[in-house]
């Protein structure tokens, strides 16, 4: 890696985490800082928010910065959990204009393309080998796909079809506190969604991130389905941390 430390942009639908990351130890340096997701989330709004949570760490090298959208070439392209003003976007040039930074220094990748990475590069109990699939669970589900430790960018298999449903309005974190339901309703959901997405991919291994991940131990056991499922490590941190790894590398899909 280029250097030691590095900065991440996480941005979801509820919320947009930043801070300061460890590279070589695939952590956060001090605490992060959180700002509630504008609404309604537009570019500008998105943006002045970043740019004040890289100016509160007075960071000034490479930011990367994740956003909950297909990314391809800095654009986004689509807009499932922010303002739909994203779509067509060129995300790239709009934070390097903002953060007052060179292009090179900007890298704006797909929020769970990052915490893959994250996940991929520092998790310490993973088999990188064969189909290994990270699920974000939060306000959508985000999805990353690895072949033999190559992240597969920008699939979108959180809204794959299942009864009938775009499986992310039935089985994302956010339905369950909506909706609340106990953890035993909601893992039924989430079975389906899986058996759904093993028929389709046939995965080695799925790894279970977002926020939710904090407390596996209640849901992860009540899953019944054939691939091994593990909690992400990093748990919610692991798309800062993806962000800044995907700045320090120089990743753009």
């Amino acid at each position: 890696m280029a250097g030691t430390r590095g900065f991440g942009v996480d941005i979801g639908g509820s919320g947009i985490k930043g801070c300061v990351v460890d590279l070589e130890a695939g952590s956060l340096v001090g605490e992060r800082i959180r700002t509630p997701t504008p609404q309604p989330s537009t570019p500008d709004a998105i943006a002045d928010v970043v740019a004040k949570t890289v100016e509160q760490f007075d960071w000034h090298g490479p930011v990367g910065i994740t956003l909950p959208t297909v990314v391809k070439h800095g654009v986004a392209l689509s807009a499932a959990n922010i303002d739909k003003k994203w779509i067509g976007t060129d995300a790239h040039a709009l934070f390097a204009e903002r953060l007052g930074r060179k292009a090179a220094e900007i890298v704006v990748l797909n929020d769970a393309d990052a915490a893959g990475m994250a996940e991929i590069r520092y998790g310490s109990d993973i088999d990188r080998s064969g189909v290994v699939v990270l699920l974000t669970f939060g306000t959508g589900i985000g999805s990353a796909v690895f072949l033999d430790g190559e992240l597969v960018p920008n699939t979108e298999l959180g809204h794959l079809e299942v009864d009938g449903h775009d499986a992310e309005t039935r089985a994302a974190a956010s339905v369950k506190e909506d909706q609340d339901l106990s953890w035993e309703e909601w893992a039924k959901r989430v079975t389906r969604y899986l058996r759904r997405l093993e028929d389709l991919i046939w995965p080695d291994l799925i790894i279970a991130g977002g926020g939710v991940s904090k407390k596996a131990d209640k849901w992860l056991p009540l899953l019944d389905v054939r691939t091994k499922v593990v909690a992400a490590e990093l748990r919610n941190d692991a798309g800062i941390v993806g962000a800044a790894v995907a700045a320090d590398i120089g990743v753009q899909h």
